[in-house]
């Protein structure tokens, strides 16, 4: 074993059958997580080291649970312990919709259907035993933005007047995630596994949701079809809102919400990313800023964003505006 490996992986592994296993260290995510794949004869399983104090594994077991006793497709848990940070699933395998795209990009449509369809299934269940989304959630994370770009981007912005902007964009949509559905808050093409390569409709597996919470069914769209990692064609964004509200009937006021929830999260992932550069080091992180803003000035155009729309019109140069946000320093 790699002297890389995290201490204490033999006492997790101890006497079970995989013990003695090889183990080969994956690519990471933008958290302190650190995955590991582990091979015995032709068996694979999924290593996930989350240590405490910097991560806690309970939330990612706790939604894997019920997504797997409600039907939805989670990976299967083989053994962890919690409090050590070490959790051991079952292996999806190395086909994300992400690569698997770029390398079939005749597949996009079919691919972005089935990830629609889980959504309409998982819409479909009652709520999970989750913290809301609620607005003191939503202001959290776009202070994000006033947080960590405004200061990268040289700016002194009012953000008195940006609290009261959003309170007043988000506060209809309260009303319409009331009982609300699970949102996975992080559901796009780098977190969708295709579990049958190749066979389009084929099943779909999910990871990257321990951050789950009860909200609208807007959200998670907005993370599939406006994905910070990837280009989303805007053809394909319709097409697939026009598929979900078809399969759903989310009422007349989706439209709007879809909009509210993109400017929200957008806001939130030029912050979060932002502060992956300035606190973290992570500067590969910035060459999707523009990617991200360019959605954001979508959905400030919705005519139920004007109070963000005026709000960004005095306190964003119109010159950062128009290059995705600028230079980050």
């Amino acid at each position: 074993m790699s002297a890389t490996l995290p201490h204490g992986l033999h006492a997790f592994l101890g006497d079970t059958e995989w013990e003695g296993a090889e183990i080969a260290p994956l690519v990471g995510d933008a958290s302190f997580r650190r995955y590991f794949r582990l091979r015995m004869g032709d068996r694979s399983a999924m290593l996930m080291h989350a240590p405490p104090p910097e991560e806690d594994p309970k939330p990612f077991l706790h939604v894997a649970d019920w997504l797997t006793a409600n039907g939805m497709r989670g990976p299967e848990i083989y053994l962890q312990d919690a409090d050590a940070g070490w959790v051991l699933t079952e292996d999806f395998g190395d086909h994300r919709v992400r690569e698997w795209i770029d390398d079939h990009p005749d597949d996009e449509h079919d691919i972005y259907a089935g990830a629609i369809e889980a959504l309409v299934k998982l819409h479909t269940l009652p709520p999970g035993p989750f913290p809301p989304y609620d607005m003191a959630t939503y202001l959290r994370e776009v202070d994000l933005f006033t947080e960590w770009y405004c200061p990268a981007a040289g700016l002194n912005v009012d953000q008195k007047g940006w609290t009261a902007a959003w309170r007043e964009v988000l506060e209809p949509l309260l009303s319409r995630q009331d009982p609300g559905v699970t949102v996975l808050r992080d559901y796009h093409a780098e977190n969708i596994m295709l579990l049958e390569p190749g066979k389009l409709g084929g099943e779909q597996g999910l990871i990257d949701f321990q951050d789950a919470l009860v909200g609208h069914p807007a959200y998670d769209l907005v993370s599939l079809l406006q994905d910070a990692r990837r280009d989303v064609s805007e053809q394909l964004e319709h097409d697939m809102l026009c598929r979900y509200r078809a399969a759903a009937d989310p009422g007349e006021h989706f439209e709007a919400d879809y909009a509210r929830l993109g400017a929200q999260r957008n806001a939130k992932i030029v912050g979060i990313f932002t502060r992956l550069y300035k606190r973290d080091g992570k500067s590969r992180y910035l060459a999707m800023i523009p990617r991200v803003w360019r959605a954001m000035e979508r959905d400030l155009a919705h005519p139920v964003a004007a109070p963000l729309a005026a709000w960004f019109a005095a306190n964003i140069p119109a010159d950062l505006r128009e290059n995705g946000g600028g230079e980050i320093t």
